[in-house]
């Protein structure tokens, strides 16, 4: 169902600050000033297209307003980001400036005293209100994480950290329980709901999660403590007494909204009660990219605003300013075959530029090798590193990417995720493979068996010196009963390590069931879902079938170390140029000249999970729309024929072939060229066993050269 937008033309004064907009952006910047009626302040609806000038049109609508005489006092901005109002507000700044010194008056400072996240002006109309709210107005604002510790110690005291039934399922940990109270807070629903829509896994906590979220809140009040979720849900329950929510919505003569497709069921109950009618509300946003369904946004808000504001107003900016036609014309066929969405059509003044690439390639593996080449490749054109990005769903797509770039001296950022190599659950996985390879590898053995609940430093510390005492053999281990430990978890890892020992032959066989057992102190150690996390190990024991055996693969992984290659966003020595790699979600707003999507195959793009409804696909699609719109000049889409599959067999090819994505029909292919990669090889890699020197050629005994230069 395509939503059409209502037009309205409504004449605008030609001012000289709006010179430099196209029409439709001074439209939406100037609408409400009809001479000699003066402002007419019905709601106001900007679709901003990808790519549009957004920012740039509600920066001017705000100067427009100031200009126009209406106090900065009584202004509203409300956004997402800090960095958004920081921004917004200096470009009005400058407009205002600017239009002023155009018309011989003195400059002068203007300000908008009320811009801000929603966040931070919640907190500061709660502050000024507290007395009449029943609120200290010294109340302090509790982080994440004092919210999660806070939320820890109300657990604890009612007896839920406690494990009387060995059989008994073990209940959230701290972070967990705070992510379900966050979404029962920000999505207005029932915690039953909730639990049953997106934490499954919790259900039967149910009335124990109700009693310890009740806790919890009373814990805050006797604080004088709000969280983050507080700020909102605190000031909509204002909102909701009639008198207050006039007083408060009478202060502001515009209320001006950036990203509208992103606020939650509290945000827009914020906003209807500010200005239950819509007078004055000015909305900006796009319902083609509303991807944070998972922080409980809900398209519904912007999809309905007409029907929420009466009289409603629309205006849609569709002239693209970052993108060829070319790749326009793809985003343009995707998104068009929405279910529910305005009726855009991207456009630029850019030229046609080149056709986007549909590429199919064998494997995740030859996506990487292709990828590699093809940015190296555009390099070489003048296109440095930094201008190039590589977006995929979810942070694990990347692995073969990152060993790919790391193999070949690529230096790369990512965003969205750990670093692979550097993410903890990985390095726990390596360690167990590093003890199993080298029993005497202590610094391995330290890190595994605090894996095992309930094994501390100390207890490590006892067990190590008692495996050095049985000359390293882990059988010894057996007879070791550290008395806090869950003992059979730690009989599971010693059987673990003890069959990776012992079993040479079986490469990379042997790393199934140690990955099985890996997985299940994962779940114990690492809040759920750990989905992602368990896909990071199953790319290891992949990767691992490339190597000849275990120090192979080992010491492929360890020569060249993530942090040599730049992959630390905070590292003063990065390389001065290097590829950007990042989700989708966190890619939204930024371009690069050159883009890369991996995993465009049903199951990946569309994700699995996201499939089982309508609202859950169609969120889908508009993630892959943001994806495609990121790109200036140039945009392949990457599509894997095959995928490694754990649960396959041990035995024989661990594989499935994929399907196609969903999302890319015929019309939506038509916009692309059709490229299948035929220079992906196999990989090959490790040491040849043939090669080692045998027992007749010269030797060296290195241990006492290497003693000897300290004698």
């Amino acid at each position: 169902m395509t939503i059409e937008t209502p037009v309205k033309n409504r004449p605008h004064r030609d001012e000289a600050h709006l010179a430099g907009l196209n029409p439709a952006q001074r439209e939406a910047a100037a609408f409400g000033l009809a001479a000699p009626h003066g402002w007419d302040a019905d709601p106001l609806l900007i679709l901003a297209g990808a790519g549009s000038g957004k920012t740039q049109t509600l920066s001017h609508r705000a100067a427009h307003l100031v200009l126009a005489g209406v106090d900065p006092r009584r202004i509203l901005l409300l956004t997402f980001s800090r960095r958004a109002a920081e921004e917004m507000t200096r470009r009005a700044h400058t407009i205002c400036d600017a239009a002023l010194a155009e018309r011989g008056r003195r400059r002068q400072s203007v300000k908008l005293p009320w811009a801000g996240t929603f966040h931070a002006i919640g907190a500061r109309l709660l502050r000024e209100y507290a007395p009449r709210l029943g609120l200290e107005p010294a109340f302090s604002i509790l982080d994440r994480s004092d919210a999660a510790d806070l939320m820890d110690v109300a657990r604890h005291d009612a007896g839920l950290t406690r494990r009387d039934d060995p059989n008994a399922k073990r209940f959230p940990r701290k972070d967990t329980c705070l992510a379900i109270y966050s979404a029962t807070v920000n999505r207005q629903a029932r915690l039953v709901d909730v639990l049953d829509g997106y934490f499954p896994w919790c259900r039967e906590h149910h009335d124990d999660l109700k009693r310890l979220f009740a806790d919890y809140t009373a814990r805050k009040q006797d604080r004088a403590t709000l969280d983050y979720d507080d700020l909102l849900l605190y000031w909509q329950l204002v909102m909701r007494e009639p008198a207050l929510a006039a007083e408060i919505g009478a202060r502001f003569d515009h209320v001006l909204i950036d990203e509208y497709q992103d606020t939650n069921g509290l945000q827009a109950a914020i906003i209807s009660g500010l200005k239950p009618d819509g007078r004055g509300v000015t909305a900006v946003g796009d319902d083609a990219q509303a991807i944070y369904g998972f922080r409980a946004a809900e398209v519904d808000h912007i999809l309905n605003f007409p029907k929420t504001f009466c009289g409603t107003h629309v205006v849609t900016l569709e002239q693209n300013y970052r993108s060829s036609q070319a790749i326009l014309n793809a985003a343009n066929a995707l998104i068009g075959e929405a279910s529910r969405a305005y009726a855009k059509q991207l456009f630029t003044e850019r030229g046609p530029g080149t056709r986007p690439r549909h590429v199919t390639v064998m494997d995740s593996a030859a996506e990487a090798r292709y990828v590699v080449d093809a940015v190296l490749a555009r390099r070489e054109t003048g296109v440095d590193l930094k201008r190039q990005g590589v977006l995929f769903r979810n942070g694990h797509h990347a692995n073969e990417l990152e060993i790919e770039l790391i193999a070949r001296n690529v230096p790369f950022k990512k965003y969205g995720g750990l670093k692979f190599l550097e993410a903890a659950h990985v390095k726990d996985f390596l360690g167990l493979l590093r003890w199993a390879d080298n029993p005497r590898h202590e610094i391995a053995a330290w890190r595994t068996m605090q894996l095992v609940p309930g094994v501390g430093p100390g207890t490590a510390r006892q067990a190590v010196d008692a495996l050095t005492a049985g000359n390293d053999e882990i059988a010894v281990l057996a007879d070791f009963r550290p008395a806090r430990a869950d003992q059979t978890a730690w009989r599971a890892m010693i059987d673990t390590v003890a069959a990776m020992v012992g079993d040479t032959a079986d490469w990379p066989g042997v790393l199934v069931p140690a990955a099985a057992w890996y997985k299940t102190i994962l779940r114990e150690r690492y809040e759920a879902p750990t989905t992602a996390r368990e896909a990071d190990i199953d790319d290891l024991v992949r990767i691992a079938e490339r190597y000849a055996d275990v120090p192979a693969f080992l010491t492929e992984l360890t020569l060249d170390p993530p942090q040599a290659t730049g992959d630390h966003n905070d590292d003063a020595l990065l390389d001065e140029d290097y590829l950007i790699l990042s989700t989708v979600h966190s890619a939204k707003g930024q371009e690069w000249d050159s883009v890369h999507v991996l995993h465009v195959a049903d199951g990946t793009f569309p994700s699995e999970f996201s499939t089982k409804t309508e609202a859950g696909l169609e969120e889908e699609r508009r993630l892959l729309y943001v994806a495609l719109t990121r790109a200036k000049n140039e945009l392949q889409v990457i599509s894997p024929l095959r995928y490694y599959v754990p649960e396959q067999p041990k035995y024989g090819d661990r594989h499935v072939y994929g399907a196609a994505s969903r999302f890319f029909t015929p019309r939506v292919l038509a916009c692309f060229e059709q490229v299948t990669d035929k220079s992906a090889l196999p990989a090959t890699s490790g040491i040849d066993a043939a090669g080692k020197p045998s027992a007749d050629r010269p030797s060296l005994d290195l241990a006492s050269a290497a003693r000897s230069l300290w004698d």
